[in-house]
């Protein structure tokens, strides 16, 4: 039997005034720069899922709206192979957001070049690649892209986001 792992990561890219949304937190014992992202879990839609990493890791309540891609990648290092999907949306205003994961360090807003300078700090070669894909229009999917479905047999779920 193989010890290969296979991983489903949500993740959401937010931008406020040019400025982007980074978590900062200690893999390895070294701090790393990361989007809200995190393993979905059984039973939740990836969207869903991205709404929930965005909340506890940064405190911002985040409504996704569209998919900006899919991106795999094969972590030789770690032996593990990440399939990541990343989401835009609207961030609902709070006030003072502050992320209930104990692993946050800390809470960053910063320019695409200010992110690309701390280039060895990023967790993934996703961090970066999801931010150009943001910046570029045509790189928004509906939702419904990512079909959906809650484990009972052949039934399509509903998203399990709601605005209202």
């Amino acid at each position: 039997m193989s010890d290969y792992r296979h991983q489903i990561i949500v993740a959401s890219v937010l931008e406020r005034d040019g400025r982007f949304l980074l978590v900062e937190e200690m893999v390895e014992g070294e701090p790393t720069l990361n989007q809200p992202a995190g393993r979905l879990e059984a039973g939740e839609s990836p969207a869903a899922g991205a709404a929930r990493e965005t909340l506890e890791e940064s405190g911002y309540h985040f409504v996704p709206t569209s998919l900006i891609g899919l991106y795999e990648w094969y972590d030789r290092r770690h032996g593990a192979h990440y399939l990541r999907l990343a989401y835009a949306g609207e961030i609902l205003d709070q006030g003072d957001a502050a992320p209930t994961d104990p692993h946050i360090i800390a809470t960053h807003w910063l320019t695409p070049d200010e992110l690309a300078a701390r280039g060895t700090q990023l967790r993934s070669p996703y961090v970066l690649q999801c931010v150009h894909d943001y910046l570029d229009p045509g790189r928004r999917y509906p939702l419904d892209l990512v079909r959906h479905f809650d484990g009972r047999q052949g039934t399509l779920a509903d998203t399990g986001l709601h605005t209202g």
